[in-house]
């Protein structure tokens, strides 16, 4: 990728960016999202990236007594035809 003069945040990040933006590793991260404490990766096109607001959003989230980040948990209810009124991160 082409490096751009205008200084943001990428809102797509690789397993090894996002597993560093939450300050982990690539394996303890693969693991995270096995618990389903760190949300699951898109895919586009051949890539796999994460978003980043999701990701932090989960980290925000993130405590050794719990299984499963809201964001994840939020979107599987919809999928279930739960609830479409709210707004949704999914």
């Amino acid at each position: 990728m082409k490096p751009d003069s205008i200084a943001y945040p990428p809102r797509g990040l690789n397993r090894e960016e996002a597993a560093r933006y939450v300050g982990v590793g690539a394996t303890t991260f693969d693991r995270l999202i096995e618990e389903g404490r760190m949300p699951k990766p898109l895919r586009v096109g051949k890539r796999v990236i994460w978003d980043r607001l999701k990701v932090e959003a989960a980290f925000a989230e993130l405590d050794e007594d719990t299984g499963e980040n809201s964001i994840d948990a939020q979107c599987a209810w919809q999928r279930s035809g739960a609830s479409h009124e709210l707004q949704s991160p999914c």
